[in-house]
């Protein structure tokens, strides 16, 4: 896939998936914006990056976003790809939840996505030749995830951020999808199903085994790039709006939330009558525990 011509900005791009798809974009020949909070981990990534350009910022405010689009245009000329993969974890339980840990992760996470998302538009549009706007949401935004009432939160309103850009920025050519990876990382190698096999194959080499690569769709921040190259390129031109999962040897198309089951009933419904007639299968809810 020839990225040959086009400028990227990925921001939380210092380390793990984010510094992953930086490396596979520059790999593919894009000139590639790096971000992070951390300006040491900015430096790693310029370093580790070809031809990139680093900015260390927190994501979040609108001066960080349009700091970060101006540094593409003022390095490169212009900007085609935006990559929203910035984020943070403050787990707790509902009751235990403070008002920080809730503010924090949201204003990474959500506000930063728009942020960043409507700087970049700005500029695509500007520019006239269409983009490519790549929201990174999360398997607990479509399921929900105990202890992660903020960043469950925060995921599902990127994946319904995705699906409104992509009607409001259709006419500008500009495709929005929110990717929904699953790999190895820090947060991962913490669950006590996978971290075992984990860290078997780290200490050996070897590939991590069917079962978690195929059955679980878990594999290394690696497997999760080619999928973002994809879309960063001409050949997904069609695809947008969607909400695509990626992990090992998994790729999926996530469903949209529609309606499952309708009745009616003439004159309405009360609530005894509601009792009554309730019959639904529900949903089921969460991220299904490894096998």
């Amino acid at each position: 896939m020839d990225l040959s011509g086009k400028v990227a900005v990925v921001t939380g791009s210092g380390r793990g998936l984010g510094l992953a798809y930086a490396r596979a974009l520059a790999a593919a020949g894009a000139s590639v914006v790096v971000n992070d909070v951390d300006p040491a981990a900015v430096d790693a990534a310029v370093a580790e990056v070809p031809g990139s350009v680093g900015v260390a910022a927190a994501v979040g405010a609108t001066e960080s976003a349009e700091r970060l689009v101006a540094t593409a245009v003022e390095a490169f000329g212009r900007l085609d790809v935006l990559i929203t993969n910035a984020g943070i974890l403050r787990d707790r339980v509902l009751w235990k939840m403070t008002d920080d840990d809730f503010d924090a992760v949201i204003e990474v996470h959500l506000r930063g996505t728009f942020t960043c998302a409507r700087a970049a538009a700005i500029r695509m549009r500007a520019q006239g030749t269409g983009g490519r706007i790549i929201l990174i949401s999360s398997p607990a935004g479509q399921r929900g995830n105990f202890g992660q009432t903020n960043y469950a939160a925060a995921k599902a309103g990127i994946a319904a951020m995705a699906r409104t850009w992509a009607l409001e920025l259709a006419r500008s050519e500009i495709t929005v999808n929110a990717v929904v990876p699953v790999a190895a990382t820090e947060m991962t190698r913490t669950i006590p199903a996978f971290a075992p096999a984990i860290e078997e194959a780290e200490r050996t080499g070897q590939p991590y085994p069917a079962w978690l690569r195929r059955d679980e769709g878990l594999g290394t921040v690696d497997d999760v790039t080619g999928l973002i190259t994809f879309l960063a390129s001409d050949a997904s031109k069609g695809i947008t709006g969607q909400a695509i999962g990626i992990g090992g040897d998994r790729l999926a198309l996530w469903s949209h939330p529609a309606e499952k089951s309708v009745v009616h009933r003439d004159g309405g419904w009360s609530a005894a009558e509601i009792a009554a007639a309730w019959n639904f299968e529900q949903e089921t809810y969460g991220i299904p525990a490894a096998k």
